[in-house]
């Protein structure tokens, strides 16, 4: 697990904290107007113009089939950069909250469990335990497949 420690950006979604290797977030920004672009699945939000350059954006709620909510003042925009077959690729995802940046070590993370089926938790690298709580460690490269990053660097 020693692999995994480091400083990560920990999140809030529907009450859960998640966390993002701090090394794949570019910037921070509050909620602003997205563009909707046409035929894009329900989680893809659409697009922003970002410093003249025109980036996706993704509802993380909706692509993990939580409940969609209404933004607050509070939600905001973590612009991250994932590695996609054409390089990497800039792309924004709507969180409930940013909490904060936390330095975790590897005695702290545990491996995805296994929940008995065939669920698809590739996009998790681990489970950190903080405080009595447990924080998931996102994988940010494996949250949207392949097809998805692809249909996404066209919508750019």
């Amino acid at each position: 697990m020693t692999n995994k420690e480091g400083k990560y950006l920990t999140f809030s979604l529907a009450g859960e904290e998640y966390g993002i290797a701090i090394l794949k977030v570019k910037e921070i920004i509050g909620m602003m107007s997205i563009t909707s672009v046409p035929r894009t699945p329900e989680f893809v939000k659409g697009v922003i113009n970002l410093r003249g350059k025109v980036i996706p954006v993704v509802d993380l709620r909706l692509k993990f089939g939580m409940q969609e909510t209404e933004y607050t003042e509070r939600t905001c925009i973590i612009v991250v950069e994932i590695v996609g077959q054409a390089g990497t690729v800039l792309m924004g995802i709507v969180v409930d909250s940013v909490s904060e940046v936390l330095n975790i070590i590897g005695g702290e993370i545990e491996d995805t469990p296994s929940f008995g089926t065939k669920l698809d938790t590739e996009y998790i690298l681990g489970m950190a335990k903080m405080e009595g709580g447990v924080k998931i460690l996102l994988d940010i490269d494996r949250v949207l497949s392949t097809e998805e990053i692809i249909a996404l660097e066209k919508t750019a």
